[in-house]
């Protein structure tokens, strides 16, 4: 495994135990804004972890498909992905 997915990985797992919280959190009765914070920083872990894959797929899979003249469906791909993103 490389060292993208390996720090995605970590995001995640993290990202994981900060939900976990959120649900207890609001289990508990605990402040909104102090929940919505905590939110706030899950989603940008997910954010990161999302950057890491999609980092590890320019640099592996997007360069062998260029290598061997299958670019332009990734670059598809992408563009697809990146139009999902910006909808948000």
């Amino acid at each position: 495994m490389n060292e993208e997915k390996k720090k995605a990985i970590q995001a995640l797992k993290t990202s994981k135990g900060q939900i976990e919280g959120i649900i207890k959190m609001i289990e508990d009765g605990r402040y909104c804004i102090d929940i919505s914070n905590q939110m706030v920083a899950a989603q940008s872990l997910l954010k990161k972890a999302n950057l890491l894959i999609l980092r590890q797929h320019l640099n592996h899979c997007v360069k062998d498909a260029f290598i061997n003249n299958k670019g332009n469906e990734k670059v598809d791909e992408i563009i697809e992905l990146l139009a999902k993103l910006l909808k948000d």
